[in-house]
């Protein structure tokens, strides 16, 4: 049986993976594959942080089974296929209770429970677009799935959106969680047992980032996860797991997600509507602008007309790109569309070809006496003060460039859950703009 949760959680704290983990342990019943976490359209206005979604499969399990997790000091595990499975009906009178207690007094939560599981095109809707709600309960209504919902129940949109999802490209990430006598207190850490994982285990990422020395993968809300470690393969999460060294622990859970896939993105589009992130190229035509608060923009000509592209001051050093570029530099930006101000919020820059730029030289030497020249006027040649010599203008000197062709972008902390890191592209990013090292 297959069971979706979302919007359970608001700014103030909570979090649906949580609850996931409760209705794991409540349930009574065997995971059948790993528990789900579906990040759904990072563009939503009205979203309380990632826009995740939680899906599950309960049932009897057959099979090999394989460990997702612990707790109440209990290995959890997961079987490859099911036996058996109780009835939706069942299922959500045992559920629902879980969701009335363990969700935020303002937030809208829904709960689905269904054998079946919703079209594939709904998760792409989902993740790329806002969905219409007629639609949403249309296919509840067609699958026959058991719904249940609180506030207005926004949230039986992602359970139907994250239900709907098949994996192709999908990475792992280990949640653990804090003692509850600890959410909303300071974590405690040590960042260089993170750093060590970061580093010598190449298949995580998103969890430190060594130009800034900064931890990533630590939240900074009063939740009750004490940090997720993304990577692409279960064992070495667990190896991880086993050496990040915090505060005790209440449990851990391994979920397969769509973060780090770049699922969001739309490429090709006709059109470009807010509220969407895509991937567009173009040519830069105009030189970068620092606005007040450290946003810095930039102009870029498109099929789609003049676009607005913006690197706000969390993404740090990666604002460095847009100074170092000029008019005439062909690049790709991937990011969110805003509404207003209509700017492309930028999440990765393909640098494809730069532009020749050319700088004027310093007043030349007089070849007579050796002082410096003074110019006449403009498009006038220069004239020595001393001996009266004149010369033309000399030729401008072709710039240094401080960036080469390649992609680029934000650290760690900054990066969107759904954005591909370059190290999963198996790419490096060829410039740092903490130091301007060339790679």
């Amino acid at each position: 049986m297959y069971v979706a949760v979302d919007d359970t959680d608001s700014v103030r704290g909570n979090c649906t993976t949580f609850l996931a983990t409760e209705i794991i342990r409540r349930s009574g019943l065997d995971l059948i594959g790993y528990p789900r976490l579906v990040r759904l359209n990072p563009a939503i206005p009205w979203k309380t942080r990632g826009n995740g979604a939680l899906v599950m499969r309960l049932g009897h399990g057959l099979g090999k089974k394989t460990v997702v997790g612990n707790m109440d000091g209990k290995a959890v595990h997961c079987f490859d296929a099911l036996s058996s499975e109780p009835e939706p009906e069942a299922l959500m009178r045992k559920l629902s209770p879980i969701v009335d207690e363990l969700h935020e007094p303002d937030a809208d939560p829904g709960l689905l429970v269904s054998r079946v599981k919703p079209s594939p095109r709904l998760y792409w809707e989902g993740v790329r677009t806002i969905m219409d709600r007629e639609r949403i309960d249309a296919e509840v209504k067609r699958i026959g799935a058991s719904k249940y919902e609180l506030g207005c129940g926004r949230g039986i949109v992602g359970c139907v959106c994250g239900m709907s999802w098949r994996p192709a490209d999908h990475t792992l990430e280990l949640l653990s969680y804090r003692q509850k006598d600890r959410w909303g207190t300071e974590r405690a850490f040590d960042p260089q047992t993170i750093r060590e994982v970061e580093l010598g285990i190449p298949s995580t990422f998103n969890s430190w980032d060594e130009r800034t020395g900064k931890v990533a993968m630590v939240p900074s809300t009063p939740c009750p996860v004490m940090y997720g470690l993304r990577g692409d393969d279960r064992e070495d999460l667990i190896r991880g797991y086993e050496t990040i060294s915090t505060e005790p622990l209440d449990r851990w859970m391994v979920f397969l997600t769509n973060q780090g896939t770049d699922d969001h993105i739309i490429r090709g589009a006709s059109g470009l509507s807010p509220n969407s992130s895509y991937y567009i190229e173009g040519t830069v035509d105009s030189l970068a602008l620092h606005a007040k608060g450290g946003h810095v923009f930039m102009d870029m000509t498109t099929r789609y007309g003049t676009i607005a592209c913006a690197a706000y001051e969390p993404s740090k050093e990666f604002r460095y790109l847009f100074d170092r570029l000029v008019p005439g530099d062909r690049i790709g930006v991937m990011g969110e569309l805003r509404e207003e101000p209509r700017t492309l919020n930028v999440e990765k820059v393909r640098v494809m070809s730069l532009a020749k730029a050319f700088v004027k030289t310093s007043n030349p030497l007089c070849e007579s006496c050796g002082r410096a020249m003074e110019s006449i006027g403009k498009d006038k040649g220069y004239r020595c003060r001393k001996c009266h010599a004149k010369i033309a203008a000399p030729p401008p000197v072709k710039a240094v460039r401080w960036v080469v062709e390649g992609w680029y972008e934000p650290p760690a902390p900054a990066r969107r859950h759904l954005s591909k890191p370059l190290k999963r592209m198996g790419l490096e990013q060829p410039v740092e703009f903490v130091n301007n090292r060339i790679m």
